[in-house]
């Protein structure tokens, strides 16, 4: 079976580098690169991608092996008709491993066609670190990195104000592109790169604060060797997502003519403020996403739909939905309500198999974004404590012990909280461990345990949980 390449498939097209896009996962594929391929195609955009890895461990090495190219499946139901789409992307012109080639990465700054930065580099990715370097071959953050890029562009035209960037991150974090930006002028003014840069990021250069929502399954392994005998066609690559898209982007219409999406089918809109849009998204689906991976996991299920379509886990979904975090949500409930039905559809989407394990990555941070505002603002509100939410970071503690009943569990996070949880589980009891964790500001920000009852409460949830598992938690604390 031949191999899915530029050379294979006759494709000789070859557009000017318009974006660098920091990620080369696969939900920038399926979501990021998808829009940028239908740009190029229902429009006159003409642009293609350089990809940088934002981490030493990657995937460019395989992305250069298909010149750029893999498959997208999209597979969902809307209004009643079964969506089954496959489209070759083909944006991606250049991919560079800044840890392996920190030059190429660098010539980068110096094109003139160049226009636009994306990125998802998860929530953990936009951060300041102190102890990063200009010279660090590259920085180890992705702020850093950016920093350095956009430096040598500043250095490379002299300063020119009309060879800034547009720069719209995708990482799920409130406010992610001012985020951004701050992190840029805290390194701009550590490495002391003068005034002058810090004008021209200012006046040059342009941050616009973005929500994506799209489940991204990612690479289809179950069915992969099925799949390729389809398409005829080998494609180590592949990437499945839902049908449904929405990219909420606030920006002007001097954007809007730069990215002209209003020319295409797929949903992109340029608002005034992300910020209703983000509340009713971040909370509602990606907090009950995170909650579900340590509880259902926990209780022996792999999937998306296997926790929706389970009378147990889904008792604990949709209990925590509408007794918690719809009512923490100052917003019309009708209108939430009906979003969380149509986010369980999608959950219930039959062609996607959404594995636990994969939305798992980064979970600390990911609980602090997605779940803890609904915990403190519940907390607030009413005045107790919300059983459903104290339970799924209780799981959430378990889980982080990287193994249950006798099983590895997926944990995957930065060595610095590995090395803390498990130091936490060898040298401390229920009460310690818990006390540790919510008082752990690098965490969440914040001092959790001076929430009266918490720690009581999620030390009882973990002592049931790690010796009778989650069901029992459940019973003993919520039913």
């Amino acid at each position: 079976m031949k191999l899915l390449n530029r050379i294979n498939l006759n494709l000789s097209t070859s557009r000017p580098i318009k974006i660098i896009q920091f990620g080369e996962g696969n939900f920038l594929r399926a979501f990021v690169d998808f829009a940028l391929h239908v740009l190029n195609r229902d429009t006159e955009f003409d642009g293609s991608v350089a990809i940088i890895q934002p981490i030493p461990n990657g995937l460019v090495d395989l992305l250069e092996s298909q010149n750029g190219l893999y498959t997208l499946l999209q597979k969902g139901i809307t209004k009643g008709e079964i969506i089954d789409k496959q489209d070759i992307i083909d944006v991606i012109e250049k991919c560079i491993n800044p840890y392996q080639d920190l030059t190429e990465f660098e010539q980068l700054a110096k094109l003139n066609t160049l226009e636009f930065v994306f990125s998802n580099t998860t929530e953990a990715g936009i951060r300041y670190d102190e102890k990063d370097t200009y010279d660090g071959n590259p920085p180890h953050t992705f702020p850093g990195k950016l920093t350095v890029l956009l430096h040598k562009r500043f250095e490379h035209f002299n300063g020119d104000l009309s060879k800034g960037l547009t720069i719209i991150p995708c990482e799920l974090i409130n406010n992610n592109a001012d985020e951004l930006k701050q992190c840029i002028l805290s390194y701009a003014s550590l490495w002391s790169l003068g005034d002058g840069f810090t004008d021209w990021i200012n006046k040059a250069n342009h941050f616009h604060n973005t929500l994506v929502d799209r489940i991204v399954p990612g690479y289809p392994k179950n069915e992969v060797d099925t799949l390729q005998k389809q398409l005829g066609y080998e494609d180590k690559l592949i990437v499945s997502a839902e049908s449904f898209f929405l990219w909420v982007i606030e920006g002007d219409e001097v954007l809007k003519k730069k990215l002209p999406f209003d020319k295409t089918a797929i949903k992109v809109k340029f608002v005034d403020s992300i910020q209703p849009y983000r509340t009713r998204k971040v909370r509602i689906l990606n907090g009950i996403h995170t909650s579900m991976v340590p509880f259902c996991y926990l209780h022996g299920l792999r999937t998306v739909k296997e926790s929706i379509d389970d009378d147990f886990t889904s008792q604990f979904i949709k209990g925590m939905m509408h007794t918690e975090i719809i009512p923490s949500i100052d917003m019309d409930k009708n209108e939430l309500e009906g979003y969380a039905e149509e986010v369980f559809d999608r959950f219930r989407n039959p062609f996607i198999v959404h594995k636990l394990e994969s939305i798992a990555l980064n979970s600390i941070s990911k609980f602090k974004v997605r779940v803890l505002p609904s915990l403190l603002s519940y907390f607030e509100k009413y005045q107790q404590l919300p059983s459903y939410s104290s339970l799924a970071l209780a799981s959430l503690i378990v889980f982080y012990r990287g193994t249950f009943q006798g099983q590895n569990l997926p944990v995957q996070d930065a060595p610095e909280i590995l090395d803390f949880f498990e130091n936490a589980w060898k040298n401390f009891d229920d009460d310690q461990l818990v006390s540790a964790v919510l008082s752990n500001e690098s965490f969440w920000d914040k001092d959790l345990t001076k929430i009266d009852g918490l720690v009581r409460l999620v030390s009882q949830m973990v002592g049931v949980i790690k010796n009778q598992g989650v069901k029992n938690a459940f019973n003993q604390f919520i039913s």
